[in-house]
């Protein structure tokens, strides 16, 4: 039985994300591992979808229940979870007021007009764009944000960084480790290593959940982006054990249930390092792969060299999840003006 049967899931994703086979990548690097890549940034029409999409589905029923007519959500300038916020009130027919702190100590031309935030005020999200530096937790701005939406007669539901605070934040991750091991089972074998990117902390608080009754948690391999490692550690971790309770689940999570690699967040978060930059090559030159500079491209470069390292023992399958945020790469267009 699924560990979520007590909870109501909204669709918004095209259902069950491919596992693709990545042979040439595996080659570049050795053939020492097998390389395999979960697609969750294919799971939807909305938006050009992403991970968010898939906790949002646990989300929108609180959000409906609500009676809210207003989506208020944060994130920096290239927020990934806050196009999505804003393609979700698009689908529900609400409105959107998105509050987009300046993370990234970035000077592209064109940063704050292009890709995520383009797409947010495409869909017609109110996105306004405030000075503050990054943090993922709970912000000043997104409170001032909600009164303001309560001051102007609306009703807001707001919904924090990432969705990553939220109660239901990591069900949609515990769905997730629920689908690997349907899918594994079709393919005949289960991986020995999953590699995600860690900010805001839900997406790898949810597969720690989902794999812990098979004792598969400490296998998920959190590759920091964030730069903030002893507070993003801490908040996955509290993540993972109110899911835990929410769910009802029999075995505690500990601190042993964690693991996260802060070597590849460097320079700072959304800035990528030559390193983030030409594991993002390899992986477009080998596979048409193609990967952003603030999250994926980091939990790329993680990838490239834990493997070239030897850290996976020879043989293993190694999952690689995608969890979108391509749009984000126009606001680099300068960086990678020449590919």
């Amino acid at each position: 039985m699924s560990l979520l049967s007590n909870f109501e899931r909204y669709p918004l994703t095209f259902g069950e994300t491919h596992i693709e086979h990545l042979p040439r990548l595996s080659a570049a690097l050795g053939g020492k591992v097998e390389i395999y890549a979960k697609r969750e940034d294919c799971n939807s029409g909305l938006a050009m979808g992403g991970n968010k999409l898939r906790k949002l589905e646990y989300i929108v029923p609180d959000i409906l229940a609500s009676g809210a007519d207003t989506l208020v959500s944060i994130g920096g300038v290239q927020s990934n979870h806050t196009r999505m916020v804003a393609a979700v009130a698009a689908k529900l027919g609400l409105k959107c007021r998105l509050v987009q702190e300046s993370w990234v100590p970035h000077n592209d031309a064109v940063y704050d007009r292009v890709g995520n935030i383009q797409l947010s005020r495409l869909m017609g999200a109110d996105s306004r764009i405030v000075d503050d530096g990054f943090d993922i937790g709970i912000r000043q701005s997104w409170e001032e944000a909600l009164q303001e939406v309560k001051d102007a007669g609306g009703k807001p539901y707001g919904i924090p960084a990432g969705a990553s605070m939220h109660k239901f934040g990591a069900l949609g991750y515990v769905a997730f480790a629920e689908e690997v091991k349907k899918q594994e089972q079709e393919l005949g074998f289960e991986f020995d290593y999953i590699v995600v990117c860690v900010v805001t902390g839900s997406t790898q608080a949810g597969m720690i959940v989902g794999f812990k009754p098979e004792g598969r948690s400490s296998r998920v391999i959190g590759i920091d982006a964030s730069g903030t490692l002893a507070q993003t550690r801490a908040q996955v971790l509290e993540i993972a054990q109110n899911t835990s309770k929410l769910i009802g689940l029999e075995s505690e999570i500990t601190e042993e249930d964690v693991h996260i690699n802060p070597d590849y967040a460097y320079p700072a978060y959304g800035i990528p390092s030559k390193e983030t930059n030409d594991a993002m090559r390899l992986a477009a030159q080998t596979e048409a792969m193609i990967t952003d500079p603030v999250y994926e491209g980091k939990s790329m470069q993680g990838l490239i060299d834990l493997v070239n390292k030897d850290y996976f023992p020879q043989g293993s399958k190694v999952l690689y999840v995608h969890l979108g945020g391509t749009p984000a790469l126009n606001g680099y267009s300068y960086i990678y003006r020449n590919g």
